[in-house]
């Protein structure tokens, strides 16, 4: 027996902004090729020209580069069985259609438009009533000959059931009595995109389908078309749908509603690549261990078909945020500091700083480098505050031992001879200790005075020494004037 080199396929209609339901799928076809030694193939599926949107292409391509999903055939890097475009592939349906006509699998229908909606409003049909189905070889060759537009639908079996098995759901009958004579040809000339998926998907070698379980019921109708042809069937991968949670804690199918659901919107608001790309991994998909983190090297090594679920995953931006903070922290110094320059910048503009400072107090504490702008503010001005800030009940401060506490504190870090991390700190430990206070009654109204905020990357002595002693003083002299 000879086994066939998997080959997968990511087919996207250039619609508009890439949803993770889509990366999802392009994720998974991705990696049932690359853990089995396969190709994956880009084809771009845009003759449905009503939906087209004008940069979409160039959206699917971004976001397949910054998401790490790198294709190895496709209409930018060519192959042996292009072209990978839809519409430059339009020649190649219509013969395939004819020749099902031929062999008497197919068959033309000449309905009206009025006719078929006519039909839609009796409920009774429930759809096609296949009038033309049994039409006599006189019958058509005068539709023909005047001229008449026409279908080419797919003859149904109309009895007994189909049967197919999916890599996930198992094996599916559907009763071929529900089954519709689709159409492969539209009047235009183009194929249906039930009709182009299956040509293209067999004359490009495809050995796996992967999609979504919505697509279930339209299997059998593929099914039958690569039985009409005599071809071989791929291998069917339904993935569960993803869903969100809503507000009164039920799901529902994923949407804007939920949050973001845009690839790009996502990474607007602060997801890193690696990290959207490792949490959609496991939406759907469990790993052999309990291991979340994957780069995607090791999600090529560890992806295995059966592991994928049959149940609906729940996109939990809490999680998502977990993975983005993870990210974040197994970063270097000097990674964390060049992706955070931006955001750096937005606050200090050109104003050189000490961004290994900034690191050590902001990478462990950071989720998204989107939220550093409004931690670091503070540091580049003061915000007005009120002296209740200065109230802790925790750290034992209050506006009656403040002012002497800060008032202390201001004194000997004004007689520091130097200005450092490990000076501050000393000084104020120091000061704690003589005053049998807890450490915590010293730092707070610190760091009250010199942040003017309650919530702050790091605590008083990294503050200070990140603001200098002239900046420091200032800001100690300012609490004590509002005390």
């Amino acid at each position: 027996m000879v086994i066939k080199k998997v080959r997968t396929r990511y087919a996207p209609s250039p619609t508009g902004f890439m949803h993770v339901g889509n990366l999802r799928t392009a994720l998974y076809e991705y990696l049932i090729a690359k853990s089995n030694g396969g190709t994956f193939v880009l084809r771009i599926e845009d003759t449905d020209r009503e939906r087209y949107v004008e940069g979409a292409v160039d959206v699917i391509y971004n976001t397949l580069k910054t998401a790490g999903i790198i294709h190895d055939e496709g209409p930018d890097k060519g192959g042996d069985y292009g072209p990978y475009v839809q519409s430059e592939r339009k020649d190649m349906y219509l013969p395939y259609a004819e020749q099902l006509v031929e062999s008497g699998k197919a068959y033309r229908c000449f309905c009206s438009k009025e006719r078929l909606e006519k039909l839609a409003e009796n409920s009774e049909f429930g759809g096609y009533d296949r009038h033309c189905r049994d039409l006599s070889q006189e019958e058509i060759d005068a539709q023909l000959a005047a001229g008449t537009p026409y279908v080419i639908r797919q003859k149904m079996p109309l009895e007994g059931s189909t049967t197919f098995s999916d890599a996930v759901f198992g094996e599916i009958t559907v009763e071929n009595s529900e089954l519709q004579d689709q159409i492969l040809i539209k009047t235009d000339g183009y194929p249906t995109y039930n009709f182009a998926n299956v040509i293209d998907d067999h004359t490009m070698g495809i050995t796996h389908v992967v999609r979504g379980s919505e697509y279930l019921s339209s299997t059998p109708k593929y099914n039958l078309l690569y039985d009409a042809f005599g071809w071989e069937i791929p291998t069917y991968v339904h993935l569960p749908l993803i869903m969100g949670k809503n507000e009164d804690g039920s799901v529902s199918k994923l949407s804007k509603r939920h949050g973001a659901t845009g690839f790009e919107d996502l990474v607007e608001q602060g997801y890193l690549p690696e990290a959207i790309i490792n949490y959609i991994a496991l939406l759907g998909w469990c790993p052999k261990d309990n291991r979340e983190i994957f780069s995607m090297k090791e999600l090529e090594q560890a992806f295995f078909i059966e592991g994928i679920s049959k149940s609906p995953a729940v996109f939990d931006y809490d999680k998502l945020l977990w993975f983005n903070a993870e990210y974040i922290k197994a970063m270097s110094e000097e990674e964390f500091t060049a992706h955070a320059m931006p955001y750096y910048k937005e606050v200090f503009g050109d104003k050189p700083m000490d961004y290994a400072k900034f690191a050590g107090i902001l990478q462990k504490r950071t989720e998204k480098f989107t939220d550093i702008p409004d931690k670091l503010r503070f540091f580049a001005e003061l915000p007005e505050y009120g002296t209740e800030l200065f109230v802790n009940k925790k750290s034992k401060t209050n506006l009656d031992n403040v002012p002497s506490i800060l008032r202390e504190a201001y004194e000997r870090l004004k007689a520091l001879p130097e200005w450092n991390a490990d000076s501050i700190h000393d000084c104020l430990i120091n000061m704690a200790q003589e005053k049998e206070l807890k450490n915590g009654t010293v730092m707070w109204p610190v760091r009250i005075a010199a942040a003017g905020q309650t919530v702050t990357p790091g605590g008083a002595i990294e503050i200070l020494d990140i603001l200098g002693r002239d900046e420091s003083l200032r800001r100690l002299e300012k609490g004590l004037k509002k005390l």
